[in-house]
């Protein structure tokens, strides 16, 4: 029986329907079992209060190596990798993850093999199997992970703030393991590194340091039932938790200016500062309250007036890096060129701007603006996917009471000046570290970082220095922020007729409308999305780069308003498409029709100014840009510490938080354009691939490097005359969802027809037919191979990268789940032939591909080991061996395999971002087939195992006669000769090798597009 047991203590949301219980188990294990019987998929999560700061002198690396190895196999379930091919194709995915001072390992699946699952999961911590044969395989998993970060300025930068520190500390250390920290230097010491490993999992992972969440169907009694009988054989040793011996930073590491050369473009200035943990006052939230107004955007904040000077493109603030017993506050800004003159200015009015909220004092009515943003954010929050919502919990638990395990630090609801006071005080002039980021000071340093080589010198600074600084610094009018107008007091629920799937509400030749009103998740919440179409926008390189200068310039003149919503829960963008741009507002429905009038009143009446332009193109050819954004990790260790930071590039997240992926992209994300471009050379090779294959299959777009080339001779004047071009014909295509009624849906397109359509010289005019925009896609020849090979941008990355796509077919419901099917049963053996076993690398995925509504599957592996060309030999290889487990597979196992991508399919939406996003995508394709869920569930139902062997001998089969594949690959720096090898061979039979994407592009067949074809409506 559990040890201790409580259901009454724990603090949940207003909204939150579901049960939680508390229970200690009798060997310490700490649980919370959470029950939810609506949902559709079950989650846990182990947090072990061990992480890399525990790792062993001379093992840098081991707690993250040990997090890799647990998921391999125990000894009830020895064979390797069956964990994890049990969680995939029972639906469900794995993760997990090391940070500084805990471990986190997590998965979810399909509700009606949740206990076999959580079995599995329990025996990594009662018997794993740790063996000799997996341990170099995985020391080598982890030396490619630590390869793949090598090249970036996150894991570059932290690592040099961390080495600049006391030497013996914790924090002083490299986290991630490498070949040489996890086997040459122990080797050279006489140490087993797998015998290390179990001393080390002995030592450490004991039931009392552990933290478990669990999230199923079942009432509390049963899950705590299945939680006692798996988990407590977890042995106890009793550990004490880890502590830090007390702050890393000595008087020699602070007052200094770290001058560093980073690998991108671009300028940056990192302001830090040792503070006192918030964790210790966490109900007072001093850095919450100091990072809002230090971070803050609005007019007279430290951004607003570093923005107007032309001197920073972004700014954040807040605590990160923290534990218990240390804690550093972090300022980070993002320069412009005339910025990074006058850096000693930037340093000088930050520091004015502490001394004004030391002489405002600690303001209430903040406080208590902030305590009530907060709250309402808390209980109004989106439902999460389980598996994340564990995660956070998880965390969590190691450090807050029980009552706040579900609130953490999110909810600030004691004033206590005084408090805040003190960390004010102690971002002094006497206690700072200055790191500023440069390429400008290549050739200029004499120090060079061990584990990452990142050049860079240190200069000791004095008070007085800064306070000339101080002194220097223009005298602009620094205040602090106006009452924010958008915090929402009308969250009632408007009454709504259900409807299954979106309603074309209204259409006319210069817009559509589709409504779908919320009668799913309660909450006082809109989607509203506004695409509008513009032919002159996506027709040319040039008119490309004006398009999304134009967009930026918007958010940047909507910033200093526009920033309160974002703080107040109303999240907005503007954002670049491939044929004009669109408007996206998620958030509280209660201020949400004045934003909108707003942002659509700046888009009509849109300047060029002169100044703001010249800013934004410099820094768009500097800032760093991802063309593809694709998350692959089956295990990282996180870069730094817990941390939040608020304003410009971070927003601070705990639980329940769900912040809109396509709105933090451009709003948090704007880093701006010439440089921007510029960094693209520096993205993951694997990046490289799929931009170049997107290149190759989408017809009409075009290639970075010609936009760079256009980009430097573009001027205001240019984006002042295509402006109004841009916008004299378009089409808007609407989607509005949520807590707004049908005639507030009408009314806000009516408004936009009004703004662009109406009056005696119109902004906009309609469409002609031959307008509207299509997206076309290249059609491969059946049974036909193409090849493409490029060197990599960065001379420098030793890493290679391939995209092994296959291209099947046009939108179709049952050739989508036969394609769907296959995906899922071939994903767990694809990684573990090829990633596991084979070791090619540490990114190796087999995902499918939607280009547009043509579909298909991809392999995308990312190597040292091998070239291109070597993997794309190993991507066949593994098709032919796994030929046999498609015509072997027993009618149970099909049936399993049909029955986890049904119930993946009947999964059902979260939030109402969630389901507007599928929505949405069906609208912007134009495939419109707001039932694919259901269909397809009825295809699969269908669906024989005859089928599918023949739509694999058909479609897949290497070598089958309508297989269509396209091998793009990258070459790193260690693969040169092979790039030029491979180059010059002449292709085989049925095999196309592609030298100009363009002249291939043009002689190629397109699919028929879906978008833009009149009369393809379906309601």
């Amino acid at each position: 029986m559990a040890a201790g047991k409580g259901e009454a203590e724990i603090v949940q949301a207003r909204t939150d329907k579901r049960e939680y219980r508390r229970i200690v188990l009798k060997n310490s294990l700490e649980a919370l079992l959470i029950s939810d019987p609506d949902t559709d998929k079950c989650a846990a999560t182990m947090d072990v209060g061990v992480g890399s700061f525990s790792d062993p002198e001379g093992l840098e690396g081991l707690a993250h190596f040990l997090e890799h190895m647990l998921f391999y196999a125990s000894e009830k379930y020895p064979l390797e990798d069956s964990y994890s091919k049990y969680i995939i194709e029972h639906g469900g995915r794995t993760n997990a993850f090391t940070a500084s001072e805990h471990t986190n390992y997590h998965f979810d699946v399909n509700t009606d093999c949740f206990e076999e699952a959580l079995d599995r999961f329990a025996q990594f911590f009662i018997k794993p199997l740790m063996s000799a044969d997996a341990t170099m395989r995985e020391i080598k998993a982890v030396d490619s992970e630590n390869q793949k970060n090598l090249l970036s300025d996150a894991w570059r930068m932290n690592q040099l703030q961390k080495h600049l520190s006391m030497e013996g500390h914790p924090y002083h250390k490299f986290s991630t393991g490498s070949l040489d920290t996890l086997e040459v230097r122990p080797k050279a010491r006489g140490l087993d590194t797998r015998l290390e490993l179990l001393k080390f999992y002995k030592e450490n992972y004991s039931a009392n340091l552990m933290h478990l969440v669990v999230y199923a169907k079942e009432n509390l009694d049963k899950i705590e039932n299945m939680v006692e009988q798996k988990f407590q054989d977890i042995q106890n040793a009793n550990r004490s938790c880890f502590r830090c011996p007390g702050p890393p930073c000595t008087p020699e590491h602070l007052q200094i200016l770290v001058r560093a050369v980073p690998i991108k473009e671009g300028h940056k200035l990192r302001i830090v500062w040792p503070i006192t943990p918030e964790i210790l006052h966490y109900k007072e939230g001093p850095c919450r309250y100091l990072g809002h107004l230090i971070g803050h955007e609005g007019e007279g904040s430290l951004f607003y007036i570093l923005k107007t000077l032309g001197w920073a493109t972004g700014l954040s603030a807040g605590e990160t890096d923290w534990t218990l017993d240390f804690s550093f506050f972090k300022v980070i800004i993002d320069l412009t060129e005339a910025g990074h003159e006058h850096m000693q200015d930037v340093i000088g009015l930050l520091f004015k701007y502490i001394c004004l909220l030391q002489q405002s004092g600690i303001c209430k009515w903040i406080f208590d603006e902030l305590s009530a943003i907060c709250e309402t954010k808390f209980h109004y929050q989106d439902k999460t996917p389980p598996a994340d919502y564990v995660v956070n919990i998880a965390s969590n638990m190691q450090i807050y009471p029980p009552h706040d395990w579900l609130v953490g630090s999110s909810l600030p609801s004691m004033f206590n000046p005084g408090t805040i006071e003190r960390v004010l005080e102690e971002l002094s002039i006497d206690n700072v570290r200055i790191f500023w980021e440069s390429k400008k000071f290549e050739g200029h340093t004499d120090k060079v970082e061990p584990w990452y080589e990142t050049p860079y010198s240190v200069e000791k600074i004095t008070s007085s220095m800064i306070q000339e600084w101080v002194l220097g610094a223009p005298n602009e009018n620094l205040h602090l922020p106006a009452a924010n107008v958008f915090i929402p007091t009308d969250l009632s629920l408007k009454n709504a007729q259900e409807v299954e799937f979106p309603v074309l509400l209204r259409e006319s030749s210069r817009s559509r409308l589709w409504y779908k009103p919320d009668t799913k998740f309660s909450t006082p919440k809109a989607y509203v999305k506004m695409d509008f179409n513009c032919p002159h926008a996506g027709n040319s390189p040039e008119a490309e780069v004006l398009t999304d200068l134009f967009t930026r310039l918007l958010m940047d003149y909507l910033n200093e308003y526009a920033y309160y919503a974002q703080v107040a829960g109303l999240y907005y963008g503007i954002n670049q498409t491939d044929c004009g741009f669109q408007v996206t507002l998620v958030g509280y429905n209660h201020k949400l029709r004045a934003l909108l009038d707003t942002v659509l009143a700046k888009i009509a009446k849109f300047k060029v100014k002169a100044d703001r332009f010249s800013v934004i193109k410099q820094d768009t050819l500097s800032s760093d840009r991802s063309n593809e954004r694709f998350a692959l990790a089956t295990s990282y260790v996180a870069p730094s510490g817990r941390g939040c930071l608020s304003g410009r590039g971070a927003r601070g997240v705990h639980v329940g938080d769900v912040i809109p992926e396509i709105i933090i992209l451009e709003v948090v994300n704007f880093e701006m354009v010439t440089k921007e471009y510029q960094n693209f050379k520096f993205q993951q090779p694997y990046q490289q691939a799929m931009y170049y294959c997107s290149l190759i299959l989408q017809d009409h777009t075009w290639p970075w490097m010609e936009e760079l080339e256009v980009l430097p001779h573009l001027e205001a004047e240019d984006l002042a005359k295509f402006a109004p071009v841009m916008l004299s014909r378009a089409f808007l295509e609407c989607y509005i969802a949520g807590n707004i009624e049908s005639s507030e849906a009408e009314s806000m397109v009516q408004h936009v027809e009004d703004v662009f359509f109406s009056g005696s010289k119109p902004i906009c005019q309609p469409l002609f037919p031959s307008q509207h925009v299509t997206n076309r896609v290249v059609k491969l020849e059946r049974g036909m191979s193409y090849f493409y090979s490029a060197e990599g941008l960065n001379p420098n990355d030793d890493n290679s990268a391939l995209v092994h796509y296959i291209q099947v077919h046009r939108d179709d419901f049952l050739l989508n789940v036969k394609l769907q099917l296959f995906a899922l049963i071939a994903k767990q053996p694809a990684f573990h032939q090829l990633r596991s076993v084979e070791q090619l690398g540490y990114i190796t995925v087999l995902m499918k591909r939607n280009d547009s509504g043509i579909h298909g599957v991809q392999f995308i592996i990312q190597s040292t080991v091998k070239g291109p060309g070597n993997i794309d030999l190993r991507v066949e290889a593994f098709l032919k061996t796994f030929e046999s487990k498609i015509y072997e597979m027993t009618d149970d196992e099909f049936k399993n395999n049909v029955n986890a991508l049904i119930d993946m399919k009947l999964e059902k939406y979260k939030n109402l971002r969630e389901e507007s996003g599928f929505y949405w995508r069906e609208i912007y394709y134009g495939t419109l087939k707001f039932d694919r869920k259901e269909s397809e569930v009825a295809a699969l139902r269908k669906l024989t195992q005859q089928e599918l062997i023949d739509f694999f001998n058909d479609y897949i089969k290497v070598g089958a006669t309508q297989r269509k594949s396209l091998s793009v690959g990258v070459y790193g720096n260690l693969h040169n000769s092979e790039y030029k090898a491979d180059h010059a061979s002449e292709p085989g039979p049925y095999s196309v090798k592609i030298d100009n994407i363009f002249s291939f592009r043009r002689s190629q067949a397109l699919y028929g597009s879906f978008r833009g074809v009149t009369g393809h409506v379906k309601l």
